[in-house]
């Protein structure tokens, strides 16, 4: 792959949190529409380097861009309103805010950005359809399953049409039977989007929706490709 075909690319990334080292010389590289795995044991630093990517946490040395755009040289505000805008976040128990309706959470993000309820709340149905939960749009967080607050956390991720989607054990916290479904559902729809999608995971079952894998072992990274 070549830096021109990526729309996300690190190189020699370093983070360590006081002497311990997180991320030690790691590379990682992504197509648009394309779904990576991070896989590794735990502490390996898959999580690091997925907060990299997302402009979340700032390595230590190394390079990342996106969209031919150096994250490191750009402000807080200017990542920050990336991270509304072009990236979409998973995460293992959702997030979801608990006081608000599972309509409201999903259109949540484009709220923030300014847009207008009723539209935002229309582009959230519509969302919410697709993830095969239009009908807890009244409920909250705390009323629902764990199978379906993941698929509400799915649609809010996809809402805002984000270019990256960065899932963080979308599927941990989940049984293999509501698991296999969410993985289904966000992979349909983020190839439908051509949205690339980092995946952190340890479970090969999730892992094999992905095109391929980078794992994760001491801070290092290494690329497996997946057979078409």
């Amino acid at each position: 792959m070549t830096a021109a075909d990526s729309l996300l690319t690190a190189v020699a990334l370093r983070k360590s949190y006081g002497s311990t080292p997180a991320l030690d010389g790691a590379d990682f590289a992504i197509r648009p529409g394309e779904i990576v795995a991070l896989m590794g044991p735990s502490g390996s630093g898959k999580s690091t380097l997925l907060h990299c990517l997302a402009g979340i946490v700032t390595p230590d040395s190394g390079v990342i861009t996106y969209a031919g755009r150096e994250l490191s040289a750009m402000s807080d505000a200017a990542r920050s309103a990336l991270r509304r805008s072009d990236f979409g976040f998973v995460f293992q128990f959702g997030q979801l805010v608990p006081e608000l309706t599972c309509l409201e959470n999903v259109a949540l993000p484009l709220r923030l950005n300014g847009t207008k309820r009723k539209e935002a709340e229309g582009t959230a149905r519509s969302w919410m359809e697709r993830l095969e939960v239009a009908d807890l749009g009244h409920k909250r967080p705390g009323e629902v399953s764990g199978g379906q607050g993941q698929r509400v956390a799915v649609a809010r991720s996809l809402v805002t049409g984000p270019k990256v989607l960065f899932a963080d054990e979308p599927t941990g916290a989940l049984d293999s039977v509501n698991g296999e479904r969410v993985m289904q559902l966000l992979t349909d729809a983020a190839r439908s989007t051509r949205a690339a999608v980092v995946l952190v995971t340890h479970d090969a079952r999730t892992a094999a929706y992905a095109d391929r894998e980078t794992v994760v072992r001491d801070g290092r990274s290494g690329t497996v490709e997946r057979a078409a």
